[in-house]
């Protein structure tokens, strides 16, 4: 079967075309985090590759054989914000995912049994603690989507993984990686009384903060050109300098203008047919056109105080004058809708053309 170009969920290299996750992260240092029983964060904006990243590290690690790694998504918790009812949610949602990746549905029936007995307060320590309690090898823990998480019960998460820290490597995680689009410092919690703590305070264990960039210029046109290793279709070279500009390697934009060029554009669908520049610019208009999940996302992050600031100061200022606090900037960065260097612009072409459209 032919692969294509995937926009939706994580890579998986027998259908879709991709770049191999490892590459991108310094995966040497990663492993001496680990080794080393550190707590860290790896953030990427949304639709970067994060998933993809966490669940090739997750498997090479197992396979290397020194340690149990378990990716868990807890984004099903977002709706709770007292923990009584979200920390219940995530630490299913943990044991769902430890019994299906390590093949050990026995986590799952424990804590579908032994849950009753404990407070919320105490729920994920005592589930962590289990798990390791009960390996062969130091356990390792992969949490995505934590920043999706509110109120209390981000903030009671925070506090029982920071509690099990000092019984690492015996009985707790010997490390824990926290993935979400936000480092840890931007985690701000709304308490009663409009008190707001922020997760630094709540998480002060946190080693280091990592982040998953974009593809590089070479990898952007190797993604490309394995559609043409594969089906023998070729591409204009001078579509390849507009694909950079375009997208500037942001991987969702990348795979889906090749999934517009090489099959929404039907006549593209016959592989003996070259694809041209004018191809290309079909293909950019019409996804703009489409508000597709990716770029209806990016405009609603607008909405947002911190952000609408940046972005509006931005516009209206010459990109080296302007004078923001450098935490909201480090922030709409972590978002993928700008970049800093070597001065401060809006990510890549296409953003350029959809940001300010929107908030006129």
């Amino acid at each position: 079967m032919e692969r294509f170009f995937n926009t939706a969920g994580p890579m998986n290299p027998t259908k879709h075309y991709c770049i191999d996750p490892l590459t991108r992260i310094d995966w040497i240092d990663v492993q001496k985090l680990i080794r080393d029983e550190r707590y860290f964060v790896l953030r990427a904006p949304r639709q970067t590759g994060k998933t993809s990243t966490l669940m090739a590290m997750m498997r090479a690690l197992n396979l290397e054989g020194s340690y149990v790694c378990a990716y868990a998504n807890i984004e099903i918790a977002q709706t709770a914000r007292d923990e009584e009812k979200g920390v219940p949610a995530a630490c299913s949602a943990i044991s769902s995912d430890l019994a299906l990746y390590l093949k050990r549905p026995e986590l799952q029936q424990w804590f579908l049994h032994e849950s009753r007995s404990f407070p919320p307060q105490e729920q994920l320590l005592q589930l962590l603690s289990y798990w390791t309690s009960t390996s062969d090898k130091p356990t390792v823990l992969f949490l995505d989507e934590i920043d999706a998480l509110v109120g209390d019960t981000l903030i009671s998460i925070l506090r029982q993984i920071r509690a099990g820290y000092t019984k690492r490597p015996e009985a707790f995680p010997q490390s824990v990686i926290l993935c979400g689009v936000r480092d840890v410092r931007d985690y701000r919690i709304h308490q009663g009384g409009g008190e707001i703590i922020t997760g630094g305070s709540a998480f002060n264990i946190k080693t280091t903060s990592l982040r998953l960039g974009n593809f590089t210029v070479e990898e952007t046109k190797s993604l490309w050109l394995q559609h043409t290793e594969e089906t023998g279709q070729l591409f204009d070279e001078a579509v390849f300098p507009e694909l950079w500009e375009d997208t500037r390697g942001q991987p969702w934009l990348v795979n889906a203008l090749g999934q517009e060029i090489t099959w929404e554009i039907r006549a593209n669908r016959d592989r003996s047919r070259n694809i041209t520049l004018s191809d290309y610019k079909e293909a950019r208009e019409s996804l703009i056109e489409s508000r597709a999940t990716h770029l209806d996302q990016l405009v609603n992050k607008l909405r947002e105080p911190r952000v609408h600031s940046v972005i509006s100061a931005l516009l209206a200022a010459e990109a080296n004058s302007i004078n923001m606090p450098p935490a909201d900037i480090e922030y709409v960065e972590d978002l993928g809708l700008i970049r800093t260097k070597p001065s401060i612009h809006i990510s890549n072409r296409i953003y350029q053309e959809v940001i300010p459209r929107e908030l006129i």
